[in-house]
């Protein structure tokens, strides 16, 4: 279990709770500057709250080993940057650093494992300072997928990705989902939130506005409030888009 409590931020958070749990994707959607991006970030344990703790089974993560951590949480930020110019094997490979003193088949296996899920067989060998702007995100987030977390974080993780890739990508999260990991996923894709999404966090001006199962927590009514838009659902259940009037 993942658990927030109360967390201060001067400026960006404001009491926000949760207990996140494993084995579901939650969604954390908001408006432009409502504080979900300073969220994950607490979440990972890459930003201290003044006030509130986040706990990771019952024990702070500010006290966990960071080679424990590592392990545990699996964070992918909006504009991850690359320091070397490697293959993109190299790249995933990196994901294996928490896990360096495991078996080597163990990390082999791992990382054509995160290769294959995001179709990047093909460029295995390539450079990543080669790649498109879609090609190198989906190499970035092979390297944490190849880390095998328990917990998988991401920030935007669909920009720069066609349609087909953003629709593969979202599978391997429910897919990671279904395996007991819990993925928590910044979003401002409500509609993919909406249909893929076990659970929606909506934040508004560092807040918790809603939080609870997408139909609920990404209501009209909802939206209304936190977005200012009069927007309107369409469609069947778990194929939904989403109408802005």
């Amino acid at each position: 279990m993942l658990n927030a409590n109360a967390l201060m931020l001067a400026g960006r958070l404001d009491g926000v709770s949760a207990r996140l749990r494993p084995g579901e994707v939650t969604a954390i959607c908001g408006p432009n500057g409502a504080g979900k991006s300073t969220l994950l970030s607490c979440l990972a344990g890459l930003l201290e709250c003044d006030a509130g703790e986040v706990t990771l089974d019952g024990d702070a993560l500010s006290s966990l080993a960071p080679q424990r951590r590592a392990r545990a949480i699996g964070y992918l930020p909006q504009a991850p940057e690359t320091a070397w110019d490697v293959s993109v094997e190299v790249l995933v490979a990196l994901g294996r650093i928490p896990w360096r003193d495991a078996p080597e088949s163990n990390a082999q296996s791992a990382i054509d494992a995160a290769i294959s899920a995001l179709d990047l067989d093909g460029f295995r060998h390539r450079p990543v300072s080669q790649l498109s702007g879609g090609e190198r995100a989906r190499a970035l987030m092979a390297r944490v997928l190849a880390t095998q977390p328990q917990w998988l974080l991401a920030d935007e993780p669909l920009a720069n990705l066609d349609l087909a890739h953003s629709a593969a990508l979202v599978a391997r999260f429910s897919e990671q989902a279904q395996q007991g990991r819990g993925v928590i996923l910044v979003l401002h894709d409500l509609a993919t939130a909406m249909n893929h999404a076990d659970r929606v966090l909506v934040l508004d001006h560092g807040r918790l506005a809603a939080d609870g199962p997408p139909d609920k927590a990404l209501s009209e009514e909802v939206i209304s409030s936190v977005w200012g838009v009069d927007a309107r659902w369409l469609g069947e259940k778990d194929s939904l888009a989403l109408m802005v009037r």
